[in-house]
């Protein structure tokens, strides 16, 4: 039922398709929706900054993914 919704990714564009690509992988992976979501946000920011299209990225994203990032890296402290 989630996956009809394919059909709407702009496949011709790498940095729109690669984050819901990596979404919809890591949902099962992880066993945890939320984890996906929340790898595809952290791809989709990356991606975009990688580039150089920074400027379409809101500043909530970017503060989303700083926390998202301490997510993963406060427990190896």
């Amino acid at each position: 039922m989630m996956l009809r919704q394919i059909v709407h990714i702009d496949f011709a564009d790498f940095s729109e398709a690669m984050p819901c690509f990596v979404t919809i992988l890591m949902m099962p992976f992880t066993a945890s929706i939320s984890e996906g979501i929340v790898l595809g946000m952290l791809a989709y920011v990356i991606v975009k900054v990688c580039t150089g299209r920074y400027r379409e990225i809101t500043a909530m994203m970017y503060i989303l993914a700083v926390f998202f990032v301490l997510k993963y890296i406060a427990p190896l402290l």
